[in-house]
């Protein structure tokens, strides 16, 4: 470890995905970052490994090679059974010395952003966090701005031989989104956030091929600081719209009836068998709580049916939404930006429209 250099760039090879489990269970962020990191891997022609840490956790490390990790690497402690800053940074930071990763990715869940500043900071390379969107292939990244910006690329120069990872988030309040490169140091590090990235079919052969390492650490409980006595899950009931395959969601339009419009909302998710969503105005009114937030400062979504009743389409709303499999949307405002990314665009009052098409499914349903 004493040949660290994170200012040797071309010392650094492999993009490291650490992969998050909680009471020997994979969380499912880890298997949205695998699938991702297997096309930066691809991007770059290296090697996609998982790093997993825990207590007897071998028998959940063939399931990442599923998802497209050529190896993982497999750290195992009784001391890592429990996480603890301390523990994990230092097993991480150690094996990554002497493994050096070009891109190190981890989930932007409470331990991922609890773990990713001091593995930087112990790392001496920089950290973007909460990203949206990745890109190594600078082709892939000008079709994701002429697809996802406003920018005039005509008038724009690139240099097509960047190499660097190309991490982009929200920024000044998800109304901008910045992309971040980290030229100088390695690893590039990022935290993701969870149910941005879409996970990919599972693989039994590739599984089966998955090589499992066990890197050699020390740890004792010198190095932990903290001391867990008990761990207390809470138990509150959220929406899971990450997992939802309809969404319905309010935004600024039902003001002049909060309480109608959000009951709108709810009978129309029920007859569709979905959860209800909003708009950044919307919670910031405290309409709703901020579970229900969707957007670049709320959660990215993928349903397969979104409607979107009274919201404009600010660009940090439709980043969050606009991959949903189709797209119904409800506005006065003929010129509203959801239309753009809308599959279907009804342009009226939702206080109108949504009891209208409540009663046309609910018939629908009947008629079966």
């Amino acid at each position: 470890m004493s040949t660290f250099n994170s200012a040797d760039i071309g010392a650094f090879k492999d993009v490291w995905v650490f992969c998050e489990q909680r009471d020997g269970k994979m969380m499912s962020t880890s298997f949205e970052l695998i699938s991702e990191g297997r096309k930066l891997a691809d991007e770059r022609g290296s090697q996609l490994v998982g790093i997993l840490l825990g207590d007897d956790v071998d028998g959940i490390a063939k399931e990442l090679g599923g998802y497209g990790a050529d190896k993982v690497l497999v750290c195992n402690h009784p001391l890592l059974k429990v996480y603890t800053t301390d523990a994990y940074a230092k097993v991480i930071c150690d094996v990554a010395m002497e493994y050096k990763p070009e891109v190190m990715l981890l989930g932007a869940t409470n331990i991922g952003r609890d773990l990713g500043p001091r593995c930087a900071a112990r790392l001496h390379t920089g950290l973007t966090a909460d990203c949206t969107h990745l890109d190594i292939d600078m082709e892939k990244y000008i079709e994701y701005l002429d697809t996802s910006s406003t920018l005039d690329l005509s008038n724009m120069k690139f240099d097509m031989e960047d190499r660097n990872l190309k991490m982009t988030r929200p920024a000044f309040g998800g109304h901008l989104m910045a992309t971040i490169i980290c030229p100088r140091f390695r690893p590039c590090m990022a935290t993701v956030r969870p149910g941005v990235m879409k996970k990919a079919e599972f693989d039994q052969a590739k599984a089966d091929a998955c090589v499992i390492e066990h890197p050699s650490f020390t740890l004792t409980e010198a190095d932990i600081h903290t001391d867990v006595t008990e761990v207390v899950k809470a138990a509150k009931k959220l929406v899971d719209l990450i997992g939802a395959d309809v969404v319905v969601s309010v935004g600024r339009g039902i003001s002049k009836d909060v309480e109608g419009g959000i009951k709108l909302a709810e009978e129309l998710a029920e007859v569709l068998g979905g959860v209800v969503g909003g708009s950044r105005a919307v919670i910031d009114n405290g309409w709703l709580s901020a579970d229900h937030q969707v957007g670049q400062t709320g959660k990215t979504v993928h349903p397969k049916i979104y409607v979107a009743l009274g919201i404009s389409g600010a660009i940090q709303h439709k980043a969050g939404m606009q991959d949903s499999e189709c797209i119904i949307a409800v506005n006065k405002n003929e010129t509203a930006p959801i239309f753009e990314v809308a599959d279907y665009g009804i342009c009226g009052d939702l206080f109108k429209v949504t009891p209208l098409l409540i009663e046309t499914i609910k018939a629908a349903k009947a008629a079966k």
